[in-house]
């Protein structure tokens, strides 16, 4: 609940105009969907993020075939 007294407390600093653009701007939250990139959404640009991406997908593979035993 922390989060919420924090945000009242900000709240009652704001004036009325920016009180309204705060709702306005949750109400656009709201309507927008729920996505998340996909894996393939990703694609690794440097020669790291390239090597740690395999890493990953090692790992994960590997956690599959755990899960299946």
């Amino acid at each position: 609940m922390g989060n919420e007294v924090e945000l009242l407390e900000h709240w009652r600093e704001l004036t009325h105009q920016k009180q309204q653009k705060v709702l306005e701007f949750v109400e656009l939250l709201k309507s927008e969907p729920e996505t998340t990139p996909t894996e393939s959404d990703f694609v690794p640009q440097t020669p790291l993020a390239k090597k740690l991406w395999s890493i990953r997908q090692r790992a994960i593979a590997a956690g599959l075939q755990l899960r299946k035993c």
